[in-house]
């Protein structure tokens, strides 16, 4: 399994940008997607954004779309998401996310090794 770290969570005013990195160890050769999801309090995980190992397979949630920005960097095993025009509805637990195959990237299952997330908390 790839362990996975994130990182730059904080709080922030709305309108504002946080970048969140995840760095990934271990077997991580296995893995073609990596993916961002949110856990709101009292909610679902819900699907952010995910890449394929190529970076030329991206997708997002409707509600991002046009606001972040999910990347990797093969060579350094990790993978970012840029988020700008922070909302207030986008304060949650931001989690890093690795599958070994690239059907339903969207959905949770999909998924085998999960970080321990980042809080983004988003005042208004």
């Amino acid at each position: 399994q790839a362990q996975l770290v994130e990182s730059g969570g904080g709080l922030v005013q709305a309108g504002a940008s946080l970048r969140l990195s995840c760095a990934a160890s271990g077997q991580t050769f296995s893995y073609v997607v990596m993916g961002w999801f949110l856990q709101a309090p009292g909610k679902e995980r819900e699907f952010v954004a995910a890449i394929s190992s190529s970076g030329r397979i991206i997708n997002y949630a409707y509600s991002v779309k046009g606001r972040f920005t999910i990347s990797r960097d093969n060579a350094k095993n990790t993978v970012s998401l840029q988020m700008n025009s922070l909302k207030s509805e986008d304060t949650a637990v931001y989690y890093c996310a690795a599958a070994r195959t690239s059907l339903a990237p969207t959905i949770t299952p999909t998924y085998d090794s999960w970080g321990q997330g980042t809080q983004v908390a988003v005042s208004s």
